[in-house]
């Protein structure tokens, strides 16, 4: 028996619970501001990826059975057409597990911003995406400027216009 086994076992419970339960926490900390986001091209995503390098980015993870997913495309894609020669680009990571739903959903709310497919989910756990829609705004150097969990409608498209200005001057 190792001599970390000894310890543990000899630590009181409520210490031992403590202890492993700050270990989980500390795994599944989602990014946060300034945290360099992760290589896209590195997590075996479906589809083409567009050249982020200098631009300022939204990657927006969205689903097909995600209702308030349906309402964010719309501002996503006025987004896109408002500041994408400005130098915005939007990547919709889709995480629906057949690629044929996510067509379903792009049928009915097309879009001309880059749309992936991360059917594995290797990308929503690196970044522990916690609920449907979730986007990161990311700066042009690559970094977290910002975090949006959901979508609320005209609220959150006035915050993604005043973060993608900030970033673009």
């Amino acid at each position: 028996m190792n001599t970390w086994s000894i310890k543990v076992r000899t630590l009181p419970l409520a210490t031992t619970a403590a202890l492993a339960l700050s270990c989980v926490v500390a795994l599944a900390a989602p990014l946060k501001e300034g945290d360099t986001f992760p290589d896209l091209s590195k997590f075996g995503l479906e589809g083409t990826l567009p050249d982020t390098k200098g631009k300022v980015v939204i990657v927006d993870f969205f689903a097909s059975w995600c209702e308030p997913c349906k309402e964010s495309f719309p501002a996503m894609e006025e987004l896109q057409r408002r500041y994408g020669d400005k130098g915005l680009v939007i990547v919709a990571v889709n995480v629906d597990k057949k690629k044929a739903d996510m067509e379903e959903f792009l049928k009915e709310h097309p879009a001309t911003f880059s749309i992936v497919r991360d059917a594995s989910n290797k990308l929503v756990n690196a970044v522990k995406i916690p609920t449907m829609p979730s986007s990161f705004v990311l700066d042009k150097t690559g970094k977290v400027y910002s975090f949006h969990r959901g979508f609320k409608g005209s609220e959150s498209k006035k915050k993604y216009v005043e973060e993608i200005e900030a970033l673009l001057k």
